[in-house]
């Protein structure tokens, strides 16, 4: 895009699809620094945030070390987080950034593309970009439950789990979701969704598989 476009830095002519690049020689934590909080806040309540590639680098060899993709809409409120204004002997002092909370995103939905040495294959890139492309076609608040289930059936770090296992996050869910007050329902209903697009596997009484 343009050098000074708000919010966007790459476009794809063939699918419309929008990204940022977050670049830096270290690896990514758990939060990362963004971009303007009144630019990205209305963005991402109302579906248009943009994905984001994930790039860390070696400077002295010229070389990139790791590049992985999160598709925008699981850029979600969730995910997002308003930073403290900058003081008034800041340099920009008033401005109000954000953070993307790449904790909060399931490892899941972080599609690699380099792994140096290995270069991950086109097709196997846009495979695991389709598997979860359902998510883009439901509402803002939709994708964050999403997003947030996935994330903490990631967080038993087992394969196989049960319900009573994801309703031990219900407390977490319901501070991030406070809207909603009927938390285990809305699990359930998560869970099932997942199953429908094969992401998880039901095994009976209570029982799942992440495959």
């Amino acid at each position: 895009m343009p050098p000074g476009t708000k919010l966007i830095d790459f476009r794809c002519s063939s699918c419309d699809e929008s990204f940022q690049l977050k670049s830096q020689m270290h690896r990514f934590g758990r939060r990362v620094l963004d971009s303007a909080w009144s630019v990205m806040a209305p963005a991402v309540k109302e579906s248009r945030a943009p994905g984001f590639f994930f790039l860390q680098y070696l400077p002295d060899a010229w070389r990139v070390s790791r590049l992985f993709i999160v598709p925008g809409h699981f850029i979600t409120p969730q995910v997002v987080e308003k930073r403290k204004e900058l003081s008034p002997t800041a340099r920009r002092a008033g401005y109000i950034g954000c953070y993307v909370l790449l904790g909060n995103i399931p490892e899941e939905v972080r599609i690699p593309v380099v792994d140096a040495p290995v270069i991950h294959a086109p097709s196997e890139v846009r495979d695991r970009w389709r598997r979860f492309a359902f998510v883009k076609r439901r509402a803002a608040e939709g994708r964050g439950w999403i997003g947030d289930v996935l994330a903490c059936v990631e967080r038993l770090g087992k394969r196989e789990f049960t319900l009573g296992d994801v309703y031990d996050f219900e407390k977490e869910l319901r501070e991030r979701h406070p809207r909603n007050l009927n938390v285990q329902p809305k699990i359930r209903q998560q869970l099932q969704v997942l199953r429908k697009h094969g992401i998880i596997e039901f095994l009976g009484r209570g029982r799942y598989r992440l495959r």
